[in-house]
């Protein structure tokens, strides 16, 4: 397995610059992306969640004592996912999509909501609901953008669409969201165009060499960058809300990404002061892989981080990649990439610290937070856009048990190994983490 090593679970996180200062299990339900809010000097975390549909809520005022609140349950469908929030303005707008298969152990068929619904949080642990808007299409809505304004930009599924489609939702009156405005990669319009088969035999990837969106969108004035999958960045003009204008693109793949990996394009995250934007694509979760499928698939391309100049919105160029994730003297692989029980895979960034506006976040145009999937959290100073230089690291312990799976407990094959998953960072310097099958840990980087 793997050029001979052995894959042995760890008992212990490694870290360099970065000390764990809180931890909470979550109650044996993994949580996905978080959102925050600040309300009469107490910090709340609100999770979404990877395999149980529903919401955490933890009140992290002290953050090396996080405290549990409150789960609120999601729709009670059996391929139900819950996988992003977004908490602003005194609302919270969580999505509703389908599960996949091959990382939550449903099928395909297994009946969801999609959509979002917006919940009233002025009081921060009772939720209450105002709104639900619905969208049509194979998965519901995935990651979007939401500052607290009058608009929320999502990545939605629409019946006569491949994939997803940008749409900005007007939630000017929250009980009764409604859509102003959608763009779409002309591919993705169904009616326009003759059916083709799967390019790689696999409609699951096939779709996500496409240009179809990943998102969130980032709206900047009137600007909108957006990442796009296998089409890479979009710069859209949305003055026009309703008729979105493509201006600008930044193609990446190929060469860049693919394969057995995840989004071709994942995140474009803007900077709120300098014109630079960080670009990255996905790699995947090994504990999905063995070296069979590996294998069957072949070398895998590059998966990258890196940092884009967009002076002018209408030609952002790719100015550097951030170098590949440090390797701990405690690390027993010879590297991120090669893991006994998979091979080579197809190793590469997750999600990035996204501000989004929020007061109750971090904002620094000079650091970037990354949960790099089994490499951990990586933490890179920008303060030379041409030059990112990684500064810490945090890898967490591989988990004891699997906290799901399907019926017959093989839907992992590969390693049970510690796999970061979403990042947050606080206005006080406070950075949280959550893992695929474990808890959040919290963090503080000592440089």
């Amino acid at each position: 397995m793997g050029d001979s090593q052995v894959f042995t679970p760890r008992t212990k996180a490694l870290a360099k610059n970065i000390e764990q200062i809180g931890y909470h299990d979550l109650n044996g339900k993994p949580g996905f992306q978080m959102a925050m809010q600040e309300v009469d000097g107490r910090y709340y975390i609100y999770s979404a969640t990877f395999a149980h549909p529903g919401w955490h809520i933890l009140d992290v005022t002290d953050p090396a004592k996080p405290e549990y609140v409150k789960w609120i349950d999601g729709p009670p469908l059996k391929g139900q996912g819950t996988p992003k929030i977004q908490v602003a303005g005194g609302l919270m707008v969580t999505a509703l999509g389908g599960t996949l298969p091959f990382l939550h152990g449903t099928e395909w068929g297994d009946p969801f909501d999609q959509g979002v619904i917006i919940w009233d949080v002025k009081d921060p642990v009772n939720p209450k609901k105002l709104g639900e808007w619905h969208c049509g299409g194979m998965g519901g809505v995935h990651r979007f953008y939401y500052d607290g304004g009058r608009y929320c930009h999502l990545s939605a599924t629409y019946d006569g669409f491949r994939g997803f489609i940008y749409v900005i939702l007007d939630l000017a009156d929250p009980t009764n969201p409604v859509e102003a405005g959608k763009w779409w990669h002309p591919d993705q319009w169904l009616a326009g165009q003759v059916p083709q088969p799967a390019v790689h035999g696999d409609i699951q990837l096939d779709m996500l060499n496409r240009a179809v969106m990943h998102g969130p969108a980032y709206p900047v004035g009137d600007l909108a960058y957006v990442s796009y999958g296998g089409g890479g960045m979009m710069v859209l003009d949305i003055s026009n809300k309703k008729v979105p204008q493509l201006i600008g693109q930044l193609k990446h793949h190929p060469p860049l990404a693919g394969k057995m990996s995840g989004a071709r394009c994942h995140t474009v995250l803007p900077l709120t002061d300098r014109p630079y934007l960080v670009f990255t694509t996905e790699g995947e979760r090994y504990h999905y892989f063995n070296e069979k499928i590996i294998a069957d698939s072949g070398a895998q391309p590059l998966n990258i981080l890196g940092m884009v100049d967009i002076s002018d919105p209408k030609d952002p160029q790719l100015i550097s990649v951030f170098p590949y994730p440090e390797i701990p003297a405690e690390w027993p692989y010879e590297n991120f990439t090669n893991i006994p029980g998979v091979g080579r895979g197809p190793f590469g960034p997750h999600n990035i610290h996204e501000p989004h506006g929020h007061p109750a976040l971090e904002d620094r145009n000079d650091r970037l937070y990354c949960c790099y999937f089994h490499a951990g959290l990586r933490i890179y100073d920008l303060s030379d856009p041409y030059i990112p230089k990684e500064i810490a690291y945090f890898i967490p312990p591989d988990p004891p048990k699997w906290l799901f799976n399907n019926k017959t407990g093989d839907l992992f094959p590969g390693p049970r190994i510690g796999t970061a998953e979403d990042i947050l960072v606080d206005n006080r310097g406070n950075i949280f983490i959550d893992t695929f099958t474990d808890g959040i840990y919290v963090l503080r980087c000592t440089v």
